[in-house]
């Protein structure tokens, strides 16, 4: 059969009387039909990669939750100040990279611990501090880190100044991030962000989703094997002192105590010069009187935490170079048994690293403690607390209350049951990471939350 039988075909009007012509039209049917289909089937499932630099992780969410262009950036000002407001401000940066569906260039974090002297601030990559690839992975299809050499023209960059002064409200804002959201700012490659410390800018975002990053942040081997050796000293002291089970539910437990980790209690312990004068300053501004702690408040609190088996070890952390106060281990109930960093032989461990390694050590051994005790206006602490929520929920478990709870926290600052601290469950529901939250279910009878 030669192509003249195919003589009257016509675009969509063809005499479909050979089989080739058959053919044919069937071929460019399916042509179109493809054409159409492929962008509503491409973005089934999990496509690594396409022309457009869009990391698309299937999931039922919606599209503006799963799409971070790897072509478009975000820049941000060194991220300053505490540890802790550190990995507030940087999530604070992710979220709004995630809002404007750019990829964060990787900030620079500080080593050094100053509030007004700016020019001493020692700058430090985040990669020294967090592991990058493994924050990428566990926060792939919600949040993701870029580095500078993924530019590529480091001249198409806007500055955009963020607003500050009681006249910037939060609308503001927002207004202003959706604007540069859209064309023509939306064409630049990078979009640098001018101003405040990220820790500073208004706060959009809810509890879940400061949550979501916080879990992707790793620490780097170097740092999480410092924590590893505290831990093991503060276990190994346990041990010494013949400390039983945190709760008796581990009284009936089949493995022999020794074989059983030394459970400990953590203190974040804020008396510190520096904290005083701003929970004080706090108090005044609020007009409350459960921001501040003394020593011996925080002594007492802890030492009627109900069902604590004793003698077991406390661990106090605290900035030891804004104490004042060479009192801390004196005046403990009889059983438990506190030690700071000296006393526990660990401060050659600190001393050889900045402030910001000895902030994240002791964090990650706080977090580790079989009960934790902060303050609850503490960034520290909060985060801590928080953390450990997200431990429990994981675990199926919905309340602090009880004497059988895993990962406990209280807040020292809050008056509790039996003259005790208040327990402690951060809300992942609250719609603004400001909120501080308890559990409410736990507050003592006849008092309201």
């Amino acid at each position: 059969m030669g192509l003249s039988s195919c003589k009257h075909l016509r675009f969509f009007g063809c005499h479909l009387n050979s089989m080739a012509c058959k053919c044919v039209a069937l071929f460019v049917i399916a042509l179109v039909f493809r054409a159409a289909m492929l962008p509503t089937f491409s973005g089934f499932g999990e496509v690594a990669q396409n022309s457009f630099g869009v990391i698309n992780k299937g999931s039922s969410s919606s599209d503006s939750e799963l799409q971070m262009r790897k072509n478009k950036f975000l820049e941000v000002p060194q991220i300053v100040w505490g540890l802790n407001n550190q990995k507030i401000a940087f999530a604070r940066a992710c979220l709004t990279a995630r809002m404007m569906k750019r990829t964060l260039l990787m900030p620079s974090l500080s080593a050094s611990l100053f509030y007004k002297e700016i020019d001493l601030l020692q700058p430090i990559s985040f990669d020294k501090v967090f592991q990058f690839e493994r924050f990428n992975s566990l926060c792939n299809g919600f949040v993701r880190l870029g580095h500078y050499s993924d530019l590529s023209n480091r001249t198409q960059v806007f500055e955009l100044q963020k607003g500050s002064g009681r006249k910037w409200t939060i609308e503001r804002d927002l207004d202003q991030l959706r604007e540069f959201s859209k064309e023509p700012y939306d064409g630049y490659e990078v979009i640098r962000i001018l101003g405040k410390n990220p820790f500073l800018w208004h706060d959009h975002w809810p509890v879940k989703d400061y949550a979501k990053v916080f879990d992707c942040l790793v620490l780097v081997e170097e740092i999480s094997k410092e924590a590893d050796k505290v831990v093991s000293k503060i276990r190994e002291m346990g041990r010494k002192v013949g400390s039983k089970a945190v709760f008796s539910q581990n009284a009936s437990n089949s493995e022999s105590p020794s074989s059983l980790p030394m459970p400990y209690i953590a203190v974040h312990m804020r008396i510190e010069k520096d904290w005083m004068i701003h929970c004080k300053k706090l108090e005044q501004r609020f007009n409350i009187s459960q921001i501040c702690s003394s020593k011996e408040e925080i002594i007492g609190r802890v030492g009627n935490i109900a069902g604590l088996k004793t003698p077991i070890i406390v661990y106090l952390a605290v900035a030891d170079s804004l104490l004042e106060d060479n009192s801390i281990l004196n005046g403990w109930k009889e059983g438990l048994l506190p030690f700071e960093k000296k006393k526990l032989g660990v401060m050659g461990i600190y001393n050889k690293y900045p402030y910001l390694f000895q902030s994240a050590i002791d964090y990650e051994v706080c977090l580790r403690a079989n009960v934790f005790v902060g303050n609850s206006f503490s960034t520290f602490s909060s985060l801590i607390a928080l953390e450990r929520t997200l431990k429990m929920i994981k675990m199926g478990i919905t309340t602090s209350c009880g004497k059988d709870v895993t990962w406990p926290s209280y807040a020292y600052n809050i008056l509790g049951e039996l003259n005790g601290p208040q327990r402690w469950m951060t809300d992942m529901s609250d719609s603004s990471l400001h909120a501080i939250s308890y559990d409410p279910s736990c507050w003592p009878p006849g008092r309201a939350a």
